[in-house]
């Protein structure tokens, strides 16, 4: 299918993004010409002044647009918990369960050798740091339920024990079985970590 060149130019950089393939690239650019010129500026605005005002918290390492982010700032937060994540992404997804309130330290990815990522690419030193200043009492690692998410959590455990021994509490987020699914769907791999995660009621 043939485009005009600024169309062509706006479905390659649409493609570019993660998930959107050539199909919905070319959707995205189509209704970027039927909306108004106001709300193409509005886009253009938006996506330009996260570049320019968002960084990174240099607590936690969450995304903010503040000297600190809120997270880290918020006086009602638990300091004495905190929950260990690979990407800021990670962060909102915890925070939507309204469940926990203490505070998080973003890792800044996972180890992957396969990807050239040792742990001396992570945030682990920044970590240990904050652990050191003696406020944090566990440290739950809610890396992925893969294998790069288990390698990172297993080394950064391995690295508390070794500096703090058992002053810290370490926990891992549980695996297993999802909420309202049923067992015969589940795949084997997934009933294994559902047994090996088992509690008491």
């Amino acid at each position: 299918m043939h485009l005009a060149k600024p169309l062509a130019r706006l479905v390659a950089e649409f493609e570019k993004l993660p998930g959107i393939g050539p199909k919905s690239a070319q959707r995205l650019a189509f209704h970027i010409l039927r909306i108004s010129e106001d709300e193409a500026r509005t886009l253009a605005e938006a996506i330009t002044d996260v570049k320019e005002r968002i960084k990174t918290c240099p607590v936690c390492f969450n995304f903010t647009d503040q000297e600190r982010c809120e997270i880290c700032t918020d006086p009602r937060r638990d300091s004495s918990l905190l929950c260990v994540v690979a990407e800021p992404r990670d962060v909102v997804a915890m925070e939507k369960t309204g469940e926990y309130k203490g505070l998080y330290h973003v890792l800044g990815g996972v180890i992957s050798p396969m990807d050239g990522v040792g742990p001396e690419a992570l945030r682990i030193s920044e970590l240990m740091s904050r652990l050191s200043e003696g406020n944090v009492k566990e440290v739950i690692l809610a890396t992925n339920p893969t294998i790069e998410g288990d390698t990172t959590a297993m080394y950064i455990a391995r690295e508390i024990r070794d500096r703090f021994g058992e002053g810290i509490r370490i926990t891992r987020i549980a695996h297993g079985m999802p909420v309202g699914s049923d067992m015969d769907y589940a795949d084997q791999a997934t009933l294994i970590q559902a047994l090996q995660w088992r509690r008491e009621i």
